[in-house]
């Protein structure tokens, strides 16, 4: 894929990184000429990532649950990078997909714990940073801009799905958070927005049954899931310049299964 943004001098932490979509997304902030950091859980995984990737990659073994953690990798990474520019908050699990009478109580808090605390303790401490960094000159509007954070959440967010009640609610809380953290930013140079994907192949969509996938891809009208790079295109675009008065937006990259 093709750079099409200049990101060049550009610092971005990508959480969930090691994952299919952490790499994707990770891929086209380096073919855009930033310098990127992936937080993950599973160090394994981290290093494998790093060696596909390359050059331009650094890792750091996170825990994004554990609010000691992220604090010491928020300062650890502004170090450094000399500043964050970037944060890409893709962590997440899908949990169990069961009707919610069946579903086990501390598996529907760990989906929360990971897709929604996770991403509020990893916002507050990059944005809490992020914000006493001194604003950059933007290459195309006269409004300087201090960073870009993009949220990954999900269309379940949206309309939430039958048998993934903590997935649907952990991504309908993070485009609140989205919203909230926009409006809180909105006037330090900030710009806060999130993605709603349909399903994509990646671990995550292995994870269900046959008939799972068969029902989730018949709700997409145009027949098929995401691809990597579609959802990757539209965080280098969110992460850019040239999203400069987007703040607070949701961005559906849905086939048309979205219907608001």
């Amino acid at each position: 894929m093709g750079a099409t943004y200049d990101l060049s001098g550009r610092f971005a932490i990508v959480t969930g990184g090691a994952g299919g979509l952490g790499r994707g997304i990770a891929r086209a902030l380096l073919d855009a000429g930033a310098r990127v950091e992936l937080w993950d859980a599973d160090a394994a995984a981290l290093a494998e990532a790093s060696a596909l990737l390359g050059e331009g990659v650094g890792i750091r073994t996170v825990d994004v649950t554990d609010a000691v953690a992220v604090d010491h990798a928020a300062d650890a990474a502004f170090s450094a990078g000399g500043g964050v520019d970037i944060l890409v908050n893709n962590a997440g699990v899908l949990g169990e997909v069961k009707p919610v009478w069946e579903t086990s109580p501390e598996n529907f808090q760990r989906v929360l714990q990971v897709n929604l605390f996770g991403a509020y303790l990893v916002t507050r401490a990059i944005v809490g940073r992020m914000r006493q960094q001194a604003p950059r000159p933007s290459r195309v509007t006269p409004h300087p801009l201090r960073g870009h954070v993009v949220n990954i959440a999900s269309i379940q967010g949206k309309e939430g799905m039958a048998k993934a009640s903590a997935y649907s609610a952990s991504k309908a809380g993070l485009m609140a958070l989205t919203k909230s953290v926009a409006k809180e930013t909105a006037q330090d140079g900030i710009v806060v927005t999130a993605i709603t994907p349909a399903a994509a192949e990646t671990a995550m969509a292995r994870e269900i049954s046959a008939e799972r996938r068969a029902d989730i891809l018949g709700r997409i009208p145009m027949g098929r899931f995401v691809e990597i790079e579609e959802v990757a295109r539209i965080v280098l675009w969110l992460s850019s310049d040239e999203c400069s008065f987007s703040t607070g937006g949701i961005f559906d990259l849905s086939g048309g299964r979205a219907t608001y």
